[in-house]
């Protein structure tokens, strides 16, 4: 495992995070099985992985309930990391969402609190002095936010602070490589990908839009006639399936998986800290630890460049998976 540090901050964390929606939210993954939890955080754990990111929005509190009986008392070796929705945003509930995570998480302090989606219906000044007084009081080490796109970092850095950005980012959707990487890099925030590999569409897992299931296929890449979209967009569906052949085409000639090779591209990105990758069971995160074995040289990166380019040009700068136009909500 490779470890990085993340931002501003004094800690090093592993290019893997552990994402753990999955693990507790039946809404859009289906029935948690506890026992299968488990090992799938001791399995990260023994590959390596020492951060583990949550919300309190995945299963309104189940997944940090599980992720916290996961860690039992390996919490003290490892970073966690859990996101406040920004309706909790004012003072007083934003004290009390962190504190309701601190006790799902079965722990006495946060490693790292993020921001979950851009504040717009409360006063950032007053969100960012509270975070600073939870943090004087030794409840979270570090603040971070997640999808804040250029002026969002702008308006939140003459407030406050923020050690990192969690951003959608990966071969199918490389929209922050327009402008939000670079501003980043300014803040010197570390770049936090959460799915990386399009949940599985990058493992190979589905050769048309109908094998992808109804809930993992309403992204812009997807056209606004298909159900559970919101974007009102044409969708790229053309340019994902050509993208998705030729990486498939240049794994292939590498005898890696897809998804292994979509990591390990992810990873040498500029200003990317680590990929957030999910995963129910022990063999699915031992499977994307495989992306650590996989070397690949600035050639087969320029070459997945190229290959996802088409698609990068026809979603845009737009940063927001789900929402375009006036709606977007990375700014």
């Amino acid at each position: 495992m490779k470890y990085r540090k993340l931002g501003s901050s004094d800690l090093e964390v592993s290019v893997l995070a552990m994402g753990c929606w999955q693990l507790g939210d039946e809404r859009f993954w289906g029935e948690t099985n506890e026992q299968e939890a488990h090992a799938a955080v001791h399995a990260a754990i023994d590959g390596g992985i020492n951060f583990f990111d949550t919300a309190e929005m995945y299963g309104f509190g189940q997944s940090e309930k599980v992720l916290g009986r996961a860690l039992g008392a390996k919490r003290k070796d490892v970073y966690v990391a859990s996101k406040v929705w920004p309706d909790n945003a004012a003072p007083a509930d934003l004290r009390k969402a962190c504190e309701t995570s601190l006790v799902n998480l079965g722990t006495d302090y946060l490693d790292f609190y993020q921001v979950h989606w851009p504040i717009t219906d409360f006063s950032l000044a007053d969100a960012a002095a509270e975070l600073q007084k939870l943090q004087e009081e030794g409840k979270i080490r570090h603040v971070g936010v997640s999808n804040f796109g250029v002026q969002n970092m702008a308006d939140w850095m003459e407030v406050g602070t923020a050690v990192s950005n969690q951003l959608a980012y990966n071969l199918l959707f490389r929209a922050i490589e327009f402008e939000i990487v670079p501003a980043c890099q300014q803040h010197n925030m570390g770049i936090m990908a959460y799915m990386p590999v399009m949940q599985g569409i990058l493992a190979g897992l589905y050769n048309t839009v109908d094998d992808i299931p109804q809930v993992r296929r309403r992204t812009r890449h997807f056209s606004s006639q298909r159900e559970g979209t919101r974007h009102g967009e044409a969708g790229a569906e053309v340019e994902t399936f050509a993208a998705l052949g030729a990486i498939r085409s240049v794994a292939d000639t590498l005898g890696a998986p897809m998804a292994a090779l979509s990591l390990a591209w992810l990873i040498e990105q500029p200003g990317v800290t680590c990929a957030v990758i999910g995963g129910r069971k022990a063999d699915q995160l031992t499977r994307n630890l495989q992306a650590l074995h996989l070397e690949i040289d600035a050639g087969t990166i320029a070459e997945l460049n190229d290959a996802t380019d088409a698609l990068k040009q026809k979603l845009g700068p737009n940063a927001d998976l789900w929402m375009s136009g006036e709606d977007c909500r990375v700014k």
